[in-house]
């Protein structure tokens, strides 16, 4: 639930999309050619996922759906996405009309995650938005079959670690990495509105996925390839800092 701190409204978890505004702005963002989300990020999750064929897919945090789309496609067998936010899962389920994606409307946190029932969990840069993931990857766990994988990303922890570098407007050239092993809540200015996000630095998130019981396969932080970027000065500026940091783990 979104609350005010000092007159100021603060964002939690999936809540700030249901700001027409905000939700408007955000996917004019995501649909840039040259988003690192684009560039960066879902080549580097295409990769570690693999074949997909005749898999039973769960997307936590699933946004507008466009994952289930292209992993249908690809041959998997089935796709339900779990979405906290009402504008994201109304815009998924359009998505995924044609290709008989299924999409709860529930946080991570609240849905009832059915026993050994998915091949493969995946989310996408919404981990961060949580304030415990211990039960959650206890629940993913639970609801993989044996030898079930789980990939995800969020958002690098040298980003997370503070909010200074975020408040400057512009497109950055340097960033501020500070706090790094102070852990918990930060509230980042984002899109003209103020949303909670949770810092936990790399070994965090590795020492959560051996809690929960997974063995960690490979470890990945968004490395920029040359061939996706039209822009060699672009290509040049996402060399200078990791964005994102990206898990496969198997049951």
């Amino acid at each position: 639930m979104s609350f005010k701190k000092d007159g100021v409204q603060e964002y939690r978890g999936s809540e700030a999309y249901e700001n027409e505004r905000f939700f408007e702005q955000y996917m004019a963002r995501r649909a840039r050619e040259n988003s690192p989300n684009n560039t960066i990020e879902q080549p580097i999750m295409d990769e570690l996922l693999g074949g997909v064929e005749g898999l039973d897919v769960l997307d936590l945090g699933c946004g507008d759906g466009t994952s289930g789309v292209s992993l249908l496609k690809k041959g998997a067998q089935s796709y339900t996405g779990v979405e906290g936010s009402g504008n994201m899962a109304k815009l998924a389920r359009k998505n995924l009309a044609d290709v008989n994606g299924r999409v709860h409307t529930s946080t991570m946190e609240k849905w009832n995650y059915p026993e050994k029932q998915y091949d493969l969990v995946i989310s996408r840069l919404a981990f961060h938005y949580l304030e415990d993931l211990t039960p959650i990857f206890k629940k993913v766990y639970g609801a993989l079959k044996p030898e079930g994988r789980f990939v995800f990303s969020v958002q690098h922890p040298v980003l997370t670690s503070t909010t200074k570098s975020a408040a400057k407007s512009g497109r950055r050239t340097d960033w501020i990495v500070d706090d790094y092993f102070q852990t918990g809540k930060r509230v980042e200015p984002w899109i003209d509105e103020k949303v909670v996000k949770y810092h936990r630095t790399t070994e965090d998130y590795f020492a959560e996925l051996k809690k929960a019981g997974f063995q960690v396969e490979d470890l990945r932080e968004g490395r920029p390839n040359q061939e996706r970027f039209s822009d060699e000065q672009e290509f040049q500026r996402r060399n200078r800092i990791p964005l994102f940091l990206i898990f496969s783990a198997k049951k």
